[in-house]
């Protein structure tokens, strides 16, 4: 039995971040309920099943930088269900399939002769006369492979994924995505390349992959939870947190029937929206606050998974598709992730499409939405026509937190709030603290949260995820463990802040 000392928690999602907390508060005997809104674990970690497919939302790569996360992996999950999958990525431009990360002679020989000569000329003369201002991301690329080379490799797959232009960004979201990448590196690596690059990270040869999917961990890890004594309650919403005497004392859960009850917090764990999490609190913030909330920005996204003979089947987990001519941003192919998310003889492409939540794109039918991934496919001559056999969809809001130029504004504002009127409720994970995080950071934030609550240890959360890179250089110094509240830097990565236009 807990002792009566031990504070109680709730947590509200059952993510990467919310199970991570709830496994690591039960492992330690802490009296734990976890409430979650949908019908299955995981967040966008999860793995959607639809009639025997497996769907991974987004692709998930087992790999990274905190030692304790893997640990944790592995402690929730036995090896055995593991596969080690090798990493491939591809560029689709003008018909032809380009390396990623860039290797220089696969890329001047599909561009051929001509366009590779105008495109080495390009290079040299932005080497020569680089652009003066270099605080966005577009001139920041051009600097570094030319106009050329950044229009063919870089311009078109950002706009997609964000919606909106790349000179529109600022040149910190590069430092994330491609620190140390230039024509003149990728060179060097053609030249001479090294096994299984790990140092820096967007080379890395190989990662972990659970066999049926990351909902596989997720699932596990609920299940671990239930068996160490907390609770998973699924269809069920924390609709308000009661605060008094400035602290949150109990939660409101509303079931997916409509049924409302109360229950008691020590602390409240929340790996929600960020500004969903204000607008629930009783009593509410003031005006400001509020407003904030509000003005919190996401980019949302869409799966259409469609079945096609495995003779259409690639060896890429993704593909990234930098052509005009369709709204297609990423092809994965479910079967390099795992043959056990698809069937014999067949595979499952997955197109992504990058959109807003209520746009054309999102309001579209199924029926239309799969009508439109097939039409795309075939004219990108990646399958025949009448290839496809059926499809499925799948729509997830608020995928990837928007940086615009007034959310960090917006999110000091409402951590600040938190600090003074509710220092017991915690915001973790992706959504919850509105950063651009990984399952591994958001892991690490939960971990560090649990560290605060039961052992009173005072890391700063909000310090994970702030270093200038994404994986892309891993040194012998890097000890994620030590980053919060040590002021050391984080151990995440960062999204471009976006601008946001008048009205």
């Amino acid at each position: 039995m807990p002792s009566p000392d031990i504070p109680r928690t709730v947590v509200i999602g059952a993510g990467p971040a919310g199970l991570t907390a709830a496994y690591q508060l039960a492992e330690r005997n802490a009296p734990v309920v976890v409430f979650e809104s949908d019908d299955v674990v995981g967040g966008i970690s999860r793995t959607v099943e639809r009639d025997g497919w497996r769907f991974d939302i987004g692709g998930h790569r087992f790999f990274t930088k905190v030692p304790q996360v893997e640990a944790l992996w592995h402690a929730i999950l036995p090896d055995e269900d593991f596969l080690l999958r090798p990493r491939t990525s591809r560029i689709y431009y003008q018909g032809k399939l380009y390396d990623y990360p860039l290797r220089a002679v696969n890329a001047l020989r599909n561009l051929g002769v001509g366009q590779a000569a105008l495109a080495v000329g390009s290079y040299l003369w932005a080497r020569v006369r680089p652009p003066k201002d270099q605080t966005n991301y577009e001139a920041w690329l051009v600097a570094r492979f030319g106009w050329r080379l950044y229009r063919t490799f870089f311009k078109t797959y950002t706009e997609k994924l964000w919606g909106i232009p790349v000179s529109e960004m600022p040149a910190d979201w590069a430092a994330q995505r491609v620190k140390n990448l230039s024509l003149s590196a990728a060179i060097i690596n053609a030249v001479m390349p090294k096994r299984n690059q790990k140092e820096i990270a967007s080379l890395i040869e190989e990662f972990r992959y659970p066999k049926y999917g990351p909902g596989m961990m997720w699932e596990a890890a609920a299940r671990r939870v239930e068996k160490m004594g907390g609770t998973v309650t699924m269809n069920s919403s924390v609709t308000a947190i009661h605060l008094e005497g400035g602290r949150a004392t109990a939660v409101t859960v509303t079931s997916r029937s409509g049924e409302e009850y109360r229950v008691p917090a020590d602390h409240v764990i929340s790996s929600m929206p960020l500004s969903t999490l204000l607008k629930s609190m009783d009593p509410p913030p003031s005006a400001d606050v509020l407003a904030a909330a509000d003005d919190l920005r996401y980019r949302d996204y869409l799966t259409v998974a469609l079945i096609v003979p495995k003779e259409f089947s690639f060896p890429d987990n993704w593909i990234y598709i930098h052509d005009l001519g369709v709204k297609v941003g990423r092809i994965q192919n479910y079967g390099s992730w795992s043959p056990y998310l698809v069937k014999e003889g067949r595979t499952c492409l997955g197109l992504e499409f990058f959109v807003f939540e209520g746009d054309e794109m999102w309001t579209k039918s199924d029926t239309d939405l799969i009508a439109q991934g097939t039409a795309e496919l075939e004219v990108l001559g990646l399958v025949r026509p009448g290839a496809v056999e059926t499809g499925y969809v799948v729509r997830v809001p608020k995928a990837y937190p928007t940086y615009d130029q007034y959310y960090r504004r917006n999110v000091e504002i409402m951590r600040e709030w938190l600090a003074v009127h509710a220092p017991n409720v915690h915001p973790v994970g992706r959504n919850g603290m509105h950063r651009y995080n990984n399952a591994d950071h958001s892991m690490l934030t939960a971990m560090l949260t649990v560290e605060n609550i039961l052992d009173q240890t005072g890391h700063d959360v909000w310090t994970v995820n702030v270093e200038e890179e994404y994986h892309e250089e891993k040194s012998n110094n890097d000890s994620a463990g030590a980053v919060a509240g040590s002021g050391r830097r984080g151990t995440g990565r960062d999204a471009p802040v976006i601008p946001r236009k008048a009205g």
